[in-house]
């Protein structure tokens, strides 16, 4: 048979797998986190029809005469270029805003993606939409994040509870009336808390004196404290005033003592309730930060990503997850924003790296080298009529 008929062959086998690869490429524009894949082509081996000769006494040399024998395909190579950002607006969307993989966890198989839409499952997993769980670091009750080697699938827990804090100290701030006569009084009170977030009312009297105001305060469980203020042309001058109440140390240098305002008041104080979950943000580096109902924010955990030595050898395995090969080396971890890993970007997708004028060309080139190889059986087998038409 004619070693033509083979190369065609060969050639329209190799074409057929660029447009494969082609196809899924375009196919795949809008999947998020998608990496396109380009086709690497190489000849086969070439038969030798004649070897080599040495210049000698007299005689030139000869060179190898070879005849190739077709083309096969060498490599489909993933590109891992970062793809478009994508808003979304939506809080568990995440991108990498540069080098890495956000690591998910399916069938007990840690997988790698760059697709970052997350959503929570009942149980306050963040998972993909095929249900893989992201992994990272959970944080202890202080909203320390520890940290390690390996990372574990991410877990919101919607009974998280932050502790309650005893009130040390309040502050006021507003106008005492300059006007006021002396005896009047004003009350004022806040609500404060103990170590166990048991609330009870700090009340301060105010009453006026000759010289300004004394102050007398309680705090609902019998301590009691005093204070004065006095003012030189509506102010304290400066000076540090403060009294304590039961352990709580109240500030008092903010009010002031003009005439006709009586807008003295508590502008804050330092202790709360126990508080739960009712809300979380994932910050640039990764770290999930929890909202509590008494005011809290504090870290529940930290989103971990992945990078690789060589991310070309990454095998895919569907859902735009990969798995580590022996050629890919082991996924190093680390924080978003650490050296070598890229930032998150909360509310954004990374949308598919296909370029489609490249995939298009791509297309064009594929569909002519398929024609080519085509013509080349064709010609070869007119050739094998042309043979077996020499004896009649």
């Amino acid at each position: 048979m004619l070693r033509s008929l083979n190369t065609g062959v060969s050639g329209m086998s190799a074409h057929q797998q660029m447009l494969d690869v082609t196809a899924n490429n375009i196919a795949n524009v809008n999947t998020t986190g998608f990496k396109a894949a380009s086709v690497t082509f190489q000849d086969t081996l070439s038969q030798m029809t004649q070897n080599a000769g040495a210049p000698g006494t007299g005689l030139g040399g000869t060179n190898p005469a070879q005849v190739g024998l077709g083309v096969r395909t060498a490599a489909i190579t993933t590109d891992h270029g970062i793809g478009a950002m994508m808003s979304t607006g939506k809080a568990t969307d995440l991108m990498i805003g540069g080098e890495g993989y956000f690591v998910v966890s399916k069938g007990g198989e840690q997988l790698f993606t760059r697709a970052g839409s997350f959503n929570l499952d009942a149980s306050g997993n963040l998972v993909t939409p095929d249900g893989a769980q992201l992994n990272g670091w959970t944080a202890d009750a202080a909203g320390n994040i520890r940290a390690g080697a390996g990372a574990q699938p991410l877990t919101i827990d919607a009974m998280a509870t932050a502790p309650a804090r005893a009130t040390t100290s309040a502050q006021l701030g507003g106008n005492l009336p300059d006007d006021a006569e002396v005896g009047d009084e004003l009350v004022r009170e806040v609500t404060v808390y103990d170590a166990t977030g048991n609330p009870r009312q700090l009340s301060l009297t105010f009453t006026r004196t000759a010289g300004g105001w004394g102050v007398a305060g309680t705090d609902g469980a019998g301590a009691t404290g005093t204070g004065s203020v006095a003012f030189t042309n509506g102010t304290q001058g400066g000076a540090a005033n403060v009294m304590n109440v039961g352990g709580i140390t109240v500030d008092l240098a903010s009010l002031t003592g003009y005439a006709t305002m009586q807008t003295a008041t508590f502008t804050g104080q330092d202790g709360a309730a126990a508080g739960t979950i009712v809300g979380f943000s994932i910050a640039q580096d990764g770290t999930i930060n929890g909202t509590f109902s008494n005011g809290d924010m504090r870290a529940v955990g930290q989103v971990a990503i992945a990078s690789f030595d060589n991310p070309a050898g990454l095998e895919k395995v569907g859902s735009s997850a990969f798995r580590a090969t022996v050629n890919s080396g082991v996924p190093t971890l680390g924080a978003p924003g650490d050296d070598g890993f890229g930032p998150l970007a909360a509310g954004t997708l990374e949308g598919s790296n296909t370029d489609l004028s490249k995939e298009f060309t791509n297309l064009i080139m594929a569909q002519r080298g398929f024609q080519a190889s085509a013509r080349i059986v064709t010609t070869s087998d007119e050739v094998l009529s042309e043979l077996t038409n020499l004896k009649r």
